[in-house]
């Protein structure tokens, strides 16, 4: 109900966009998290990291149809992949309910 992953999806879907994590990035922040030994602070925390750029960039965007999130984003803090919005796709009928 209150999974962090899904807020941040929800979030993003108010922006249009899907928001994708592959099995290798929620291991990924997972481990991170553990690391820090801060438990779900410590989860939210890795998530902020990862996304906080795309986050504040979204709003002026709306080329952008799915942002996904591998591993390497998790670790590094870079290559957030960025799917392209198809030519004349109208965002209305994908907005959060």
């Amino acid at each position: 109900r209150n999974a962090l992953v899904k807020q941040y999806q929800k979030m993003f879907r108010f922006e249009n966009v899907d928001l994708v994590f592959d099995s290798e990035a929620l291991e990924a922040i997972a481990d991170e998290a553990i690391k820090r030994a801060s438990g779900a602070r410590g989860l939210r925390a890795v998530l902020e990291e990862v996304l906080v750029d795309i986050m504040y960039d979204l709003p002026g965007r709306e080329d952008i149809e799915t942002v996904a999130i591998d591993r390497e984003a998790v670790q590094r803090n870079v290559n957030l992949t960025l799917v392209p919005r198809a030519e004349g796709g109208d965002t209305r009928s994908r907005r959060a309910s």
